[in-house]
């Protein structure tokens, strides 16, 4: 399990998904959350489960959200 805080962006690669920017620099594609969490701007602490996952246009590890809360 990871706990990450950061700001939810969108990303148009691949047909559009939703990222997590972390405060440590790092970026990571957001699999599951609210409506509430899945808008540009939004900063948020993150509980889920990192996966390490490859896509045609977009390598970045992948974070299925189990909790979060809006900061």
């Amino acid at each position: 399990m990871a706990k990450l805080k950061g700001k939810v962006t969108r990303s148009d690669l691949e047909g559009g998904f939703w990222t997590l920017e972390a405060e440590d620099g790092s970026t990571y594609k957001l699999e599951g959350g609210g409506a509430d969490l899945l808008k540009a701007g939004v900063r948020a602490e993150i509980d889920g489960h990192l996966e390490e996952a490859m896509g045609i246009g977009f390598g970045a590890p992948v974070l299925t959200v189990k909790n979060y809360r809006i900061l």
